[in-house]
């Protein structure tokens, strides 16, 4: 592997940790889960982390034909992405946490659910529109086999270290407490609004190549 796709990859996977935040999202699952035993907890964390995996994997390989389907160019879709990644960014930096994931409909669903490792923790929290956004762009932007490859092993990757996160979120949470949770999310906030800001430029130079 050269330095160059290892780049691509690491790139890529620091993307996904700033737009799904899962240090963010730990409260909501410590909440969640409250109620269940040490065993459930952890198989609610192992169901979430593999739909997510499911959800963005399918993303990444059905994102262009989606993009084709709709008649969307890539550098198009950069532009809304990066819009929408911003707009989460700034929820995220402003401490709004999930009300941009996650609206009152859905929150009152989720209540009468009794898997709530899919709804609503893998979708809408975790695999929310910036993360699919933001792999249906990544996929399309590197559609080599190797390059689709290496981003799924990135998101497996991502899903695993994200499940040992959960497993031990209730020890994670009392030792950082909320006001260390809130600065991650912060600075996960700026990362990830630093990504939206360079989707936007890419796409914009592209539509428009008298502005580079």
């Amino acid at each position: 592997m050269s330095s160059i796709e290892f780049a691509i990859y690491l790139q890529f996977f620091l993307g996904l940790v700033a737009a799904v935040n899962p240090v963010g999202i730990m409260p909501v699952f410590v909440s969640l889960t409250g109620h269940m035993s040490p065993e459930d907890k952890n198989k609610t964390a192992a169901t979430a982390n593999i739909a997510v995996a499911v959800i963005l994997i399918t993303s990444l390989l059905a994102g262009q034909i989606l993009l084709d389907m709709f008649s969307i160019s890539l550098d198009s879709f950069r532009v809304a992405g990066g819009l929408l990644l911003l707009s989460i960014a700034f929820s995220m930096m402003s401490g709004k946490l999930g009300e941009d994931k996650q609206n009152k409909q859905e929150k009152s669903e989720y209540v009468s659910k009794e898997q709530i490792g899919v709804v609503p923790l893998a979708m809408p929290l975790m695999a929310g529109p910036g993360a699919i956004s933001s792999t249906i762009v990544y996929g399309a932007r590197y559609p080599g086999m190797v390059e689709t490859v290496g981003i799924i092993i990135s998101i497996i990757v991502f899903a695993l270290c994200s499940w040992l996160l959960y497993r031990s979120a209730p020890l994670i949470v009392r030792f950082l407490g909320q006001t260390g949770i809130n600065v991650i999310t912060r600075i996960m906030g700026l990362i990830l609004g630093a990504l939206g800001i360079e989707f936007m430029a890419n796409g914009l130079k592209a539509l428009f190549p008298g502005l580079a």
